[in-house]
């Protein structure tokens, strides 16, 4: 192998990373631990971690909502729990109902004709869109609204970077509400630009009016696209499909399972029935065998694996089945009535929690445009992260800081609030920052 790549040596293969950063001797592994022994490691591990107990605000693309144990105790077993990717769709038939009830269910959420059997995570398929519609646009232009997760933003531009020498990414400033700014947006657009995409709600917890995104996306005969990061969010608002948008794109993590270090993730992806054969990834859909009885099957899975791949319309090899599974079973266990119950909480939370911030002296609320659950706090003395570090003192994680990715927004906070606030978590909050 060595000599059919060309080195001599298996360390030439690290030539580029600097030798002080290499080790020069095995790494110093402690004793292993037998099986008792080694849960308890990790169970005082677990308990030494002061922010395993600690109030938590975060917010900011990944949230933490109520799931049952019972997700987890059937996500264990083993026909899904081991289940991959249905390359035998035949012999699937569990793994494959499963998916198609999961894509009912997106369907619904974001009001689309079709959705597919997940991607990654919400970045993923925020980029995602914006290569599908380059596809059925044939256009390379794009404008993204500035209130879209920055995070997403780069996971678009990394997606584009390479494809051509022509495709550029044009940023639609905020206006004074925290909202896109749609006579800018309209300024940015032009006769190549494939779509609009903006957040709903975006990245500041603001919701942004898509009638208005509706409109300016058709006086360049684009297409509109939507990217939700909670999905709880769809409880209370109107369904992005059902607005108009073309794609309609998120984050299911927040039906699904808990924040753990920022993932895993599902990321949602529906469509207009128009824009189906330029859909990334797999869809199931339903049909009937020899004998008249209901089977479930691959109706569409169009990537390089599969086909072509100048025919190809994605890339990724496998979805986030498990997950999709979890937020499948989640979404069956609260029903329409429970999902609304549970947004409206976030809603009364957030609300409660702005009207006290909103008579101290020392904060500010910077953006007056609806929110549903997550909102910035603007701090009028320290920067954002010395506030964090106070609360940090008081046993509260207070947010997110966003001067880590613009410095202009050193001052701000983005708090983000759910189900499982109690008034006497908010109060607690609002007293660690009077004080």
């Amino acid at each position: 192998m060595l000599a059919r790549v060309g080195v001599a040596h298996i360390d030439d293969l690290f030539e580029a990373i600097p030798s002080s950063h290499l080790l020069d001797e095995p790494l110093g592994l402690e004793p292993a631990l037998d099986e008792p022994r080694l849960m308890q490691h990790l169970a005082a591990l677990s308990n030494a971690n002061p922010g395993a107990h600690m109030l938590s605000f975060l917010g900011g693309g990944m949230y933490r909502h109520h799931v049952p144990p019972a997700v987890d105790q059937l996500l264990l077993r083993s026909e899904f729990y081991t289940a991959y990717t249905p390359y035998q769709a035949e012999l699937s038939q569990g793994t494959l109902q499963a998916t198609f009830e999961f894509q009912t269910i997106v369907c619904e959420l974001l009001g689309t004709d079709v959705a597919n059997a997940s991607m990654y995570d919400g970045a993923s398929a925020t980029a995602e869109a914006v290569l599908m519609a380059r596809r059925a646009k044939r256009r390379t232009h794009v404008v993204v609204s500035e209130g879209l997760h920055p995070e997403y933003i780069e996971t678009i531009r990394t997606y584009l970077q390479g494809l051509d020498t022509e495709s550029a990414i044009a940023l639609a400033p905020l206006g004074a509400d925290g909202r896109t700014d749609w006579e800018a947006a309209t300024g940015a657009l032009t006769d190549q630009t494939a779509a609009l995409v903006v957040g709903y709600p975006n990245f500041f917890g603001c919701v942004e009016d898509l009638d208005a995104a509706r409109a300016v996306a058709d006086t360049a005969g684009a297409l509109l696209v939507t990217a939700t990061a909670e999905p709880y969010a769809l409880s209370v608002l109107r369904a992005p499909g059902a607005a108009g948008a073309d794609i309609c794109v998120g984050e299911g993590q927040a039906l699904a399972v808990p924040p753990q270090y920022g993932g895993p993730g599902v990321g949602l992806f529906g469509a207009s029935q128009a824009l189906v054969r330029q859909m990334p990834g797999r869809l199931v859909g339903r049909t009937v065998d020899s004998d008249g009885q209901p089977g479930y099957v691959l109706t569409l899975s169009t990537r390089e694996q599969h086909i072509r791949r100048e025919k190809a319309t994605s890339n990724i090899c496998t979805n986030h089945a498990l997950i999709a599974l979890a937020m499948g079973m989640r979404t069956a266990m609260l029903g329409r009535q429970g999902f609304h119950q549970a947004g409206q909480r976030c809603v009364n939370a957030a609300h409660y929690l702005r009207a006290g911030i909103e008579k101290l002296e020392a904060f500010e609320l910077p953006y007056g445009a609806p929110v549903f659950n997550e909102f910035v706090v603007r701090s009028q003395g320290p920067e954002a992260s010395v506030v964090l570090t106070r609360l940090l003192e008081r046993g509260i994680i207070g947010g997110v800081d966003l001067g880590r990715f613009r410095d202009e927004w050193r001052q701000d906070l983005l708090l983000a609030t759910t189900e499982l606030h109690t008034r006497e978590d908010l109060d607690h909050l609002l007293d660690a920052l009077a004080g």
